[in-house]
């Protein structure tokens, strides 16, 4: 008898620690996945929704904000490049309703980009994904 009891004693306990073991880790993961959704608040896209976009939103400014911009830049788009600070000086001056694209000609540069915007309030934000070489890649028109 006493043994049966110090058996059922023993699941009960590996029980309740594999339950509070399950909620710790679901814990965690809740908070893992609130701080990357705060982190990231724009939307990346790839070379061929960006075209839609730009084919279908008229008032979709587009912001390159690389250095290379006279290399070649996607139609229309203005230069805001963010090393030297040029897109801090520009974001009191833009419109957080507007919609804006960013682009880099180096990845690590747009998702920077995009989430100053993000950071500033602006709400409708995407960002090539592939950057411009993927943009040049899909056989897109450039300007120079």
């Amino acid at each position: 008898m006493k043994k049966i009891i110090s058996v059922l004693f023993v699941l009960a306990l590996l029980a309740f620690t594999g339950c509070q073991t399950y909620e710790t880790q679901m814990e965690e993961d809740n908070m893992i996945e609130d701080e990357t959704m705060d982190e990231i608040a724009y939307t990346d896209v790839s070379p061929m929704e960006a075209k839609e976009l730009i084919d279908n939103n008229p008032e979709l400014i587009i912001i390159d904000v690389s250095p290379n911009y006279d290399e070649g830049h996607l139609p229309g788009a203005v230069n805001y490049y963010a090393g030297d600070g040029s897109l801090d000086a520009a974001i009191p001056s833009l419109g957080k309703e507007a919609m804006y694209l960013v682009y880099c000609h180096f990845e690590s540069a747009s998702r920077a980009g995009a989430q100053k915007l993000v950071d500033a309030g602006f709400t409708n934000v995407y960002r090539l994904d592939g950057d411009y070489s993927g943009w040049v890649d899909a056989g897109y028109e450039i300007e120079q």
